[in-house]
């Protein structure tokens, strides 16, 4: 999706409702701004970063005891 917007005097860009809505940005929510070549990269800044992060890769460890998984660890470094 594209849409088109213009920078303002004060170097103000506005953000359309419809990806605001697209993206759960509310007033109030703080914007992470990077560069990559001539592309500026906008992401919402989670509130949370544990919330965020939580369940990532959780299929990597399906099936696992983390139990064993820890004590077979620690066993091999000795």
């Amino acid at each position: 999706m594209s849409i088109v917007t213009k920078v303002s005097k004060k170097s103000q860009i506005v953000i359309p409702k419809e990806i605001r809505r697209l993206v759960h940005l509310f007033d109030g929510d703080e914007l992470m701004v990077d560069v990559e070549g001539e592309r500026i990269i906008l992401r919402v800044k989670p509130r949370s970063y544990t919330k965020k992060l939580k369940g990532l890769h959780k299929e990597i460890w399906k099936g696992v005891d983390p139990k064993k998984y820890i004590k077979e660890e620690r066993d091999s470094w000795r």
